[in-house]
């Protein structure tokens, strides 16, 4: 009987743990179940309230425009005048007087200043008495040689007279050689005038170079020299003044950068601003374009000249410049903000409600929309986005040239007043 009682009691405890080993996996379904549902309402939230978000995305517009662009390239470079002269000193000296100082204007042959001239008087006095000297020489010599002449010619006649009886023909040879001697006296005496000459012309100009002259009318720029200076003009002629011809008409030199330069050309107008006059722009001409490149730091640039007007002198030499050229002007043309052609939209979280709840934990990457033209015409390689119903959407655009703000539409199903996308803005409320 004992027996029969502990099986039974062995069989009861077997069939507890069954069932209790049953409910332990159950619970624990039931848990995974619980947390399953968790998770997908939680992440449906997140995608909604992702969804929610981006379709109260509010977007800043500006409209295309109809009308004229300029294209223009900076360069910056230094005014100067037309034609600018230094006047210097040939010779060597003392500075006496001064007679002209910084901005006054002076015209051509006009005295600027002198040299010590003393040594150059007396120079000039040497070669005078030297010519004399010369052409004295030269009389003498032509007397003898008028002398020498008649000797023979007395010699001559004696002989022909004694039908060659009273000639010695040594006597004769002798008398012929000293006419020879004589015309070859004369010779030198005159090579010695044109020699004379010549040293009392240098002499002469030495002595007019003392003062030195303004070689052209204009405006004394710099002033390098003062009474009692000492000029030494040994190896180089040293700068005394310098002198503008004509400020009225100046010259500005600036440096093109070589990526600009091909586009740059003689006859290209430009607008310029100095520091001087931040407020007022002047106005140039191309005139030439250098071919010459010079490179500073590694950047290489080509110089150019422009032509200015400065009627009123308001213009100095030396004054620091930045111009624009001119060099293209389109009309009538269709013309969007840059800022349309830089915009992207956000990228958007698909809903993909065919994929189920893998769509929802795994989505895939948003898809580009295609645009037919863009595919179909290669010339279409920028985009901008207009919108329709709140949303963005591309529309494929060929560009032109651009000022840098604005830029060309030359092909695209655009028109003015078109409002296009340029920046997010952020949620509306």
């Amino acid at each position: 009987m004992k027996e029969n009682r502990s099986d039974q009691k062995l069989d009861i405890a077997r069939t507890l743990a069954l069932d209790d080993g049953k409910s332990n996996r159950s619970r624990k379904w039931r848990w995974i179940l619980v947390i399953a549902v968790f998770l997908i309402a939680a992440l449906g939230t997140v995608f909604g309230f992702k969804r929610t978000n981006e379709n109260k995305l509010q977007y800043k517009t500006l409209k295309c425009t109809q009308g004229e662009l300029t294209v223009t390239v900076t360069a910056t470079g230094n005014l100067a005048p037309t034609r600018e002269v230094e006047v210097g000193s040939e010779l060597s000296g003392i500075i006496t007087q001064v007679t002209v100082d910084y901005n006054d204007h002076v015209k051509q042959g006009q005295p600027m200043a002198y040299l010590d001239d003393t040594k150059f008087k007396a120079a000039v006095m040497g070669s005078r008495a030297a010519l004399a000297s010369a052409k004295a020489k030269l009389q003498q010599a032509q007397a003898t040689m008028r002398l020498k002449q008649q000797n023979l010619q007395r010699l001559r006649q004696a002989g022909s007279l004694s039908s060659g009886r009273a000639l010695s023909p040594y006597d004769l040879e002798t008398a012929e050689a000293d006419l020879q001697i004589a015309k070859a006296d004369d010779a030198a005496a005159q090579a010695a005038i044109q020699q004379a000459e010549a040293t009392l012309k240098v002499d002469e100009t030495n002595l007019s170079k003392t003062v030195i002259y303004s070689p052209v009318n204009g405006v004394v720029l710099l002033r390098s020299v003062d009474p009692g200076q000492t000029v030494a003009a040994a190896m180089q002629a040293p700068v005394l003044f310098t002198l503008a011809e004509d400020l009225t008409q100046m010259e500005l030199q600036v440096d093109v950068d070589e990526a600009d330069v091909g586009e740059v050309a003689e006859g290209q107008s430009a607008t310029f601003t100095v520091d001087a006059y931040p407020d007022r722009k002047f106005e140039a001409t191309i005139t030439q374009v250098r071919y010459g490149s010079q490179t500073t730091s590694g950047v290489v640039t080509y110089t150019t000249l422009l032509k200015v007007d400065n009627p009123d002198l308001a213009l100095r030499p030396g004054m620091t410049a930045t111009a624009d050229i001119v060099v293209q002007k389109i009309e009538n043309a269709l013309l969007v903000p840059n800022a349309a052609l830089r915009f992207a939209p956000p990228r958007p979280a698909l809903t993909n409600k065919s994929r189920g709840l893998i769509g929802m934990l795994l989505p895939r990457p948003p898809h580009r929309e295609s645009n037919p033209s863009e595919t179909s015409n290669n010339k279409y390689q920028q985009r901008v986005w207009i919108l329709k119903q709140g949303r963005p959407v591309p529309i494929a655009v060929a560009i032109g040239p651009t000022d840098g703000s604005l830029t060309v539409i030359e092909h695209g199903k655009l028109q003015a007043g078109t409002p296009l996308v340029v920046d997010v803005l952020g949620e509306s409320t």
